[in-house]
């Protein structure tokens, strides 16, 4: 949808390289893709390479966890039961799930809730005294959410029930802490070392303090605590990276019969496991059963201790997931339909769309993939009698939280990040807001705020590329946000081999820059076979992958961009 990108290049940093290459033995891009990753010293390039669970930080650190230990303590010499309260997604559910592991371990009884996506939305119910009593809780502890709860939580405090907050999420502007104990690196004052943990992340600090001193136990949920860090999408730096790493060589040898049931299910084989697998394929399958209904099956897989009962729970989330395709495909249909009709992208930076009877749980994944379509910020709304709730992506330079903070007298309420955001309007009062967030996105986006950027790691010839230092990537692994897989720019290629349009729509052919030739492949870009049949030459922006085929590997070339000349 876009005619052309802009390609943002860092300027190499040949001193540094030489000293990485030097110090550490790796290769000049390799090196280069540490910088362009804000490692600037062999120090901080052999943590970054080399961390791993001795480096984890002390969990004590955060100034409130004497307390929530001290409570959750003081419930089990009581006797009394925790209620862990959490969220629907995947970072929420295997939260859940890590606590009601360690705490099993401990001897204490738990119950536990997940509001509905739809029905109750995000946070601490308003009902939430009622269920606490209702099963008869001496403590509750929160998972992913809590932080902004202050009603709620000041109502079960002033009935006796102590709360534990362990979250992630960034204080609503006020420094208030209603929390008994509120374990949150983004908390105001915190001095934990590492602000971006995943709610499962905070919810494993917890559990190593709870366990001090059990090393093995507590890591043997490392690949929960895997799953949800790299499903919420959060920085694979620091910790998180060290969670990542060891999380997935766990999760390729779990014991969990659900997590077992999951991959085989997914047809994934725990050998090849990756970040990757983890984005695109489990973490949808999970997310699904809270997206087209409630998250309890996924709860369920995820605690299951029995291998039948796991790939029943298993088949029947990857039915949702399917279920959830279908739905998504079909509001995005409709969604481009309502696009090619009243969307003009001369006056129209913000798309807004609205219409009945389109499922609350997809609304931010079809607003993700047009966003991407279109690159302009876009805002998915179901439209309902009264109030209508509705999901927005954004792009780079437009902070979305921003632009509804500045909307909010049409808005009932509204949530979120410069990225991501969610939100509840009155029916009346959308086309108003349609107008005033595309005045708003006027005044600050210019043109070229609105063609995509590619970032590349390195433009290099061909002849810089080679089998040894490809295979040093994989000490750059897991990818993923703020670490992405390395991408690099050749220009002025020409073709040696007639391309090959393979099934899926998969391109193949050989390209060459005058000293060195490489098979580049090209997943669902067929239809670039004439234009480069025909140019004088093309530039090209791709992943190197070492390809094993028949107990040979080579290296191929994975396209991700042509531009033909």
């Amino acid at each position: 949808m876009h005619d052309h990108k802009i390609l943002n290049i860092p300027a190499a940093d040949l001193a540094l390289q030489e000293l990485f290459r030097r110090e550490l033995g790796i290769s000049p891009i390799v090196a280069q893709v540490l910088i362009n990753r804000g490692v600037k010293d062999p120090a901080a390039a052999e943590r970054f390479l080399s961390s791993s669970l001795r480096d984890l930080l002390d969990p004590y650190a955060f100034a409130d966890m004497h307390t929530a230990v001290g409570l959750i303590e003081k419930v089990r010499l009581q006797r009394q039961k925790v209620l862990i309260f959490g969220d629907y997604d995947v970072d929420g559910m295997t939260s859940l799930s890590l606590l009601k592991s360690t705490f099993a371990g401990m001897g204490i009884e738990t119950d536990h809730y997940i509001p509905h996506r739809v029905k109750e939305g995000y946070g601490l119910s308003k009902n939430i005294l009622q269920i606490a009593r209702q099963k008869k809780a001496g403590l509750v502890v929160t998972v992913d959410c809590g932080t902004n709860s202050h009603a709620e939580i000041r109502q079960l405090r002033q009935h006796g029930i102590e709360v534990v907050v362990t979250d992630h999420h960034e204080q609503d502007g006020s420094d208030e802490k209603s929390a008994s104990a509120l374990i949150n690196p983004k908390a105001a004052g915190s001095s934990y070392g590492y602000r971006d943990l995943a709610g499962v992340g905070v919810a494993f600090k917890l559990c190593q303090a709870l366990r001090a001193g059990n090393d093995d136990e507590v890591f043997d949920g490392l690949d929960l605590v895997c799953l949800g860090t790299i499903a919420d999408v959060v920085p694979l730096t620091g910790e998180n990276r060290i969670f990542a790493r060891e999380g997935l060589r766990r999760l390729s040898v779990t014991k969990k019969p659900g997590l077992k049931a999951l991959m085989e299910v997914s047809k994934i084989k725990p050998e090849r496991m990756n970040a990757g697998f983890v984005s695109y394929i489990l973490a949808p399958r999970l997310n699904a059963s809270g997206r087209m209904d409630t998250a309890e099956t996924a709860l369920r897989l995820l605690l299951s201790a029995d291998a039948e009962e796991a790939h029943t729970l298993a088949r029947q989330i990857d039915l949702c997931n399917r279920e959830r395709q279908k739905v998504e495909s079909r509001i995005l249909d409709e969604a481009q339909s309502l696009i090619d009709r009243e969307v003009n992208f001369k006056e129209h930076k913000v798309i807004v769309l609205a219409k009945e009877d389109w499922h609350q749980g997809v609304l931010g994944i079809v607003a993700s993939k047009l966003a991407d379509r279109f690159y302009r910020p876009t805002i998915i709304i179901s439209l309902n009698e009264g109030l209508c709730k509705g999901s927005g992506r954004s792009i780079r330079n437009f902070h979305l939280f921003g632009a509804l903070a500045e909307c909010k007298e049409l808005l009932k309420s509204f949530g979120g990040h410069s990225h991501a955001a969610g939100l509840v309007i009155p029916r009346g009062n959308i086309s108003d807001f349609r107008e005033k967030i595309n005045r708003l996105a006027g005044e600050r986006l210019r043109i070229e705020d609105l063609i995509p950027a590619i970032d590349i790691d390195m433009e290099v010839p061909f002849s810089a590329l080679d089998d040894t230092a490809v295979r040093q990537f994989e000490q750059l692994e897991p990818f993923g946000c703020a670490n992405p897989e390395p991408l690099f720019y050749t220009r002025n290629l020409t073709l040696k081999s007639e391309p090959q349009v393979l099934s899926r729509y998969t391109l193949k052919f050989w390209a060459t820059d005058g000293n060195a030739t490489y098979q580049v492949i090209g997943f669902g870009m067929a239809g670039f076979k004439e234009g480069l049949m025909t140019a004088g030459s093309f530039d090209l922006v791709y992943r190197p992958q070492i390809d094993s085929w028949n107990g040979r590997e080579t290296l191929v070339l994975e396209a991700s961009e042509i531009f033909i000349r």
